[in-house]
């Protein structure tokens, strides 16, 4: 498989170590079976993934969201998997949570619905544990957590 990501940090190591390759948003869309979100719900990726960008997909592409659900613009995603403008979607999280049972997203025979469990893992679960614990002792030794989406807030402190 040929691997391609979009992030506004480069992966050096990734590309390095892996042979994947950084490219534009629009090009990953375009040429992208598969598409797995892995971002944090900030302004800026509030919606990255909407009427347009769905629209560059190819029609047999298949979309993964499992960062967080505002960064998909949900409603353009159901529209998209209705009219097979994509092929499917493999969703755990949502605009609105839990999702409400009369969504149409539901309804719809190309699409997997999980219940924002995606990261329930045996190996998961306890090393999230873990970095929560380290970022509380970190703040109470009165230094910046390492774990930060929102590191801007940090300036203020």
């Amino acid at each position: 498989m040929n691997i391609i990501y979009n992030d506004i940090v480069r992966k050096t190591f990734a590309e390095e170590k892996c042979g994947v390759k950084r490219v534009t948003l629009e090009e990953l869309l375009k040429r992208s079976d598969y598409v797995s979100m892995h971002v944090p719900l900030t302004e800026k990726t509030r919606g990255i993934i909407g009427k347009n960008e769905l629209a560059l997909m190819k029609s047999s592409a298949f979309l993964m969201n499992t960062s967080r659900g505002p960064v998909v613009d949900q409603q353009a995603l159901c529209e998209a998997l209705k009219e097979k403008r994509i092929a499917g979607a493999g969703i755990d999280v949502y605009q609105k949570e839990p999702i409400a049972s009369d969504d149409p997203l539901l309804k719809l025979g190309n699409v997997v619905l999980t219940p924002h469990i995606g990261s329930d893992t045996v190996e998961t679960r306890p090393a999230m544990a873990l970095m929560v614990v380290d970022d509380v002792i970190r703040v109470l030794k009165d230094k910046d957590p390492i774990s930060v989406v929102n590191s801007e807030l940090l300036q203020g402190k």
